[in-house]
């Protein structure tokens, strides 16, 4: 008996050890630059409908954006394997150095898939049924940088699907109407994280080159990314602000854009095209602040009306 509670304890342990490497290879903290915003379009889809979207809907929200994230990172990593494992940015990975094996990682996708699956089958069955045209952007993103500079943007829109997301959780309508806000804010969030992923792609420029993958930077030089980035921030803060006026919201929500105007500015303050020492603090704290500072402030803007 005691031999077969040891056995159980290293298989418990082992498996604890396993997740703990697979949700730090994945960077699962980063799930903040998306969760604010499907959390956004939930809150401003209650708020057109005069009411509120209730604990089951923010449960399974969460649910299935940690399961997207989750999956579409997993199959990134795995997708990306080769190329990592002869980046020297990236050689220190769980996959090239076989912390975690890739039967291993894509069992992990599989498991976020299913989470994904079950959460949009909770919500109601618009979201179900949207579900593979989810996977599309989920899956295919990781391709594009093999055949397009327009990867950035690829990257951007499916990050973008948050908001939308998180819209139809709580309005499950395809209708044109009901589809303009929710659009808005998805091309404001796709511009937004395109932008800073062609700041984060500067990095990869000589890799990308000698290894025929297709970048902003790469393709134009540092100098001209930083200046793309800087017009699709613009472009995310307009968008963000004619989605705020679609609906009428009141002064935090105007707050918030402020707010992430000025931090998109200082985050271009602080890389330059022969400078990127402070980019690890442009791409994640940033970006987190600019997340959770306009999901906040619409928040105050719907409690208050």
């Amino acid at each position: 008996m005691r031999i077969e509670a040891n056995e159980k304890a290293t298989v418990a342990g082992r498996l604890t050890e396993r997740t703990r490497i697979f949700f730090d290879a994945i960077k699962f903290e980063h799930t903040i630059f998306a969760l604010p915003f499907a959390y956004l379009g939930m809150v401003l889809a209650a708020r057109a409908q005069h009411g509120w979207p209730g604990f089951d809907k923010i449960i399974w929200i969460t649910l299935a954006m940690a399961g997207a994230r989750t999956l579409a990172m997993a199959l990134n990593r795995l997708i990306d394997a080769g190329a990592d494992a002869l980046n020297p940015r990236t050689a220190n990975r769980a996959l090239p150095r076989r912390l975690l094996l890739p039967r291993e990682m894509l069992l992990f996708a599989l498991a976020a898939a299913v989470l994904l699956v079950v959460s949009a089958w909770q919500l109601n069955p618009l979201c179900l049924k949207l579900v593979p045209v989810a996977l599309v952007f989920l899956v295919g993103y990781s391709y594009t940088k093999r055949f397009t500079w327009l990867c950035h943007l690829a990257l951007g829109l499916t990050d973008g699907i948050a908001p939308v997301g998180g819209w139809l959780a709580v309005n499950p309508s395809l209708s044109p109407s009901n589809l303009l806000v929710p659009a808005l804010l998805g091309l404001a969030v796709a511009f937004w994280v395109g932008g800073f992923d062609l700041i984060y792609a500067c990095q990869d420029i000589a890799f990308d080159r000698a290894h025929g993958l297709y970048s902003v930077p790469a393709r134009f030089g540092p100098a001209r990314a930083l200046q793309v980035s800087e017009l699709a921030h613009g472009a995310s803060v307009g968008l963000l602000a004619a989605a705020g006026a679609a609906l009428g919201l009141g002064w935090p929500f105007w707050v918030g854009v402020g707010a992430a105007a000025w931090l998109l500015m200082w985050e271009h303050r602080l890389v330059r095209p022969d400078d990127f020492a402070y980019l690890d603090v442009a791409f994640f704290n940033i970006n987190g602040y600019i997340a959770v500072s306009v999901f906040l402030c619409s928040l105050l803007a719907v409690a208050l009306h």
